[in-house]
């Protein structure tokens, strides 16, 4: 299909029942087929391929994503992990309420979104705060609704902290706030990261890894460590990763995200500062654990976190599935019922 560009920041302004394409840009070229078939609702069908590509305009240059959906309604808003993309909701959407619309977004440095300009650090929740507000003023969007995966997740808890009135319900997978770190490991890591960082700014291109497709996927499958298996990074890939540059006339692929994201040690939490902004969600609360999941410095702060929420959030469900940390990818039928259930009945 011909890529049918059309600007959302010149279009938000028209009328609301103009043709769907008032708040898109369509390609369905690189969608992803999988196995797990469409899920109905009242006569509705959502299908692996009922998504449209969305360009949102930042000064820095894009948020690329993809909208599941009626296009005509308030998506729900979903963040993926750190270093993954949208792809990561590929085998969920279409296992979720066909009359829900979903907006998954590539996070600034992932996926197919604009990098930040040389000179530029990411401080990824304090970033993701700013971005979440940004995209929501620009739409005029009122009581929304957040589903985040890891990094995601805790940029949506933060954005609930940070903005109580305006949040209506919070999905969090296999996290409860930002990672937390042990203020002596914080401080001892501090020079090494800014270095590690300036000398990844100064990266030539020259020197960028390039991979064969089949070298990509083992790679992948190897640093997550189990959390995702070959057909999930085949998903995540599909926006993951770009062809080599041909002046280097190399023959196959870099990663997409932008490498300055490995330096994420600048911007983790405290214990104490995580439980303060837990006291400030007042949303209805949906968070799903993975077992084994994602092994945490300190697993203590998890429940600590959720025990914190129940003292003023309107609602708190916490519940525990078999999975992996990517549970959403790999066993989506696992957490789409009570993704469902939460929102179309709480």
């Amino acid at each position: 299909m011909e890529e049918n560009k059309v600007d959302i920041e010149n279009k938000r302004n028209e009328n609301s029942n103009r043709d769907k394409t008032t708040f898109i840009s369509i390609t369905n070229s690189d969608n992803v087929n999988n196995s797990l078939g469409s899920h109905a609702s009242n006569g509705l069908l959502r299908s692996e391929n009922s998504w449209d590509e969305v360009t949102i305009i930042v000064p820095w240059g894009t948020v690329q994503g993809k909208w599941w959906g009626n296009r005509s309604k308030q998506p729900i808003l979903a963040l993926h992990g750190w270093q993954d993309n949208c792809g990561s909701f590929d085998r969920l959407c279409p296992l979720l309420d066909a009359e829900l619309p979903i907006l998954c977004i590539d996070l600034p440095g992932h996926g197919k979104s604009s990098h930040y300009p040389k000179g530029m650090q990411y401080f990824l929740f304090w970033d993701g705060i700013c971005l979440i507000r940004r995209i929501v003023r620009k739409f005029s969007w009122k009581h929304i609704t957040l589903m985040g995966h890891s990094l995601g997740g805790a940029l949506s808890f933060m954005y609930a902290a940070s903005f109580p009135d305006d949040v209506d319900k919070l999905i969090s997978i296999d996290i409860a706030g930002p990672t937390v770190r042990n203020i002596e490991r914080l401080a001892n890591n501090t020079g090494s990261a800014i270095d590690k960082f300036l000398d990844y700014e100064d990266l030539p291109l020259s020197k960028v890894p390039c991979y064969s497709y089949q070298e990509m996927v083992k790679l992948v499958v190897d640093a997550y460590d189990g959390s995702v298996d070959e057909q999930c990074v085949k998903i995540l890939l599909k926006r993951g990763m770009e062809t080599a540059p041909q002046l280097l006339d190399k023959n196959g692929y870099h990663f997409a995200r932008d490498v300055r994201l490995k330096v994420s040690s600048l911007a983790m939490f405290t214990s104490d500062q995580v439980l303060a902004y837990a006291k400030r969600v007042r949303c209805k609360v949906l968070n799903i654990r993975a077992e084994p999941g994602m092994n945490f410095e300190n697993p203590q702060v998890y429940e600590d976190v959720i025990e914190t929420l129940k003292q003023n959030a309107k609602l708190v469900i916490y519940i525990k599935v078999p999975g992996t940390h990517h549970v959403h990818l790999v066993n989506p039928e696992r957490v789409a019922p009570q993704i469902n259930t939460f929102l179309l009945d709480s």
